[in-house]
């Protein structure tokens, strides 16, 4: 196997330049989105007749399976040798995010959860400024995360923040997910850079499932539940094939191409998706607040990418002979 330099023994300069998405990457980005978009569907409906727990245990259970067959399929091994970075991923990337977004979901509207969860780009952002040497905090990030997350709430519809602060529990547990999250998209950059993304999905899902299984057994006993409904069994398998075992193959790729902060993007992504899937799906209707939303994103997301602005700066700079050096304008 071919050997690669991990990030936390990399020598490399702490000023070296962040990675960005190559315009292949935000396809992705944009076809996670929508995955985990529709995930927000799904799960609304699971948790309306099965307690949250069981939902993430069959989520990761069948992700994984689905995918464990897949990799036999396409001859992929596990790096069985990296079982403790997977019980790490499975952990803070799946199961206790999934937990506490699926109950605060129980008590709080999806809209506002969605607008807490858009915080994970801020999270990741100051966390990768320490802990990673070419995820650096510039100005601009700072700048495009707020609009991002501001869009995001207007986007949702700012009604959706009128609640904000009398389910405090909640409120917290959907902030502390995004940090989850934020955590693992730095762990996983860091320590399984070098596993294929298909046979890094599978492994996380896996350990997921040797998490999940012994908890929900434990509080749910779902031997005791009544069989679902055809409704809810659709969207079990919904969540669990396509917005996690596609979901994270898609993730851990952009993951290794482009970074923490970069993947984690995709919140800010996932409520104009779930718009447009509502639009096209259910028959909703666009509103100017959505447009005006999508805008503030696509801002946003343009000021943390970088290349808009460090164009104007470059033209800035060469129209101005007194004016700051390249080198500078693209600090």
């Amino acid at each position: 196997m071919e050997r690669h330099v991990r990030n936390d023994q990399d020598p490399g300069p702490m000023s070296r330049p962040s990675p960005r998405l190559a315009p292949q990457d935000w396809a992705l980005l944009l076809a996670l989105s929508l995955l985990w978009g529709a995930s927000y569907f799904f799960s609304k409906v699971a948790v309306g007749e099965l307690p949250p727990l069981t939902v993430v245990g069959v989520r990761v259970l069948a992700a994984a399976a689905a995918l464990l067959f897949v990799c036999r399929l396409l001859g992929v091994a596990l790096p069985l040798g990296r079982w403790r970075d997977f019980l790490g991923m499975g952990a803070i990337n799946n199961v206790v995010p999934f937990a506490l977004i699926f109950w605060a979901q129980t008590e709080i509207a999806s809209g506002l959860a969605s607008i807490l969860n858009a915080t994970t780009p801020f999270f990741t952002a100051l966390l990768a400024h320490g802990l990673t040497r070419d995820e650096r905090l510039t100005p601009s990030k700072v700048f495009g995360i707020g609009i991002g997350v501001a869009g995001v709430a207007v986007l949702v519809g700012l009604e959706a923040l009128e609640g904000v602060g009398t389910s405090i529990l909640p409120e917290l547990a959907c902030l502390a997910a995004a940090v989850s999250y934020a955590f693992a998209g730095i762990f996983a950059r860091r320590r399984l850079k070098d596993v294929p993304p298909l046979a890094a999905a599978a492994g996380q899902l896996t350990a997921s499932t040797a998490i999940a299984l012994p908890i929900v057994a434990l509080v749910d006993r779902p031997w005791t539940l009544a069989m679902p409904e055809a409704g809810t069994i659709g969207a079990l398998l919904g969540l669990a094939l396509l917005s996690t075992a596609l979901g994270y193959a898609i993730y851990f790729r952009i993951l290794a191409r482009a970074g923490a902060t970069n993947i984690l993007l995709v919140t800010l992504l996932i409520p104009p998706s779930a718009v447009l899937l509502g639009v096209l799906i259910l028959g909703e209707r666009l509103e100017p607040h959505h447009l005006l939303g999508f805008t503030a994103i696509a801002l946003g997301l343009a000021a943390i990418d970088g290349r808009v602005f460090g164009r104007l700066k470059r033209k800035r700079a060469a129209g101005d002979p007194g004016g700051p050096s390249l080198e500078t304008a693209e600090r």
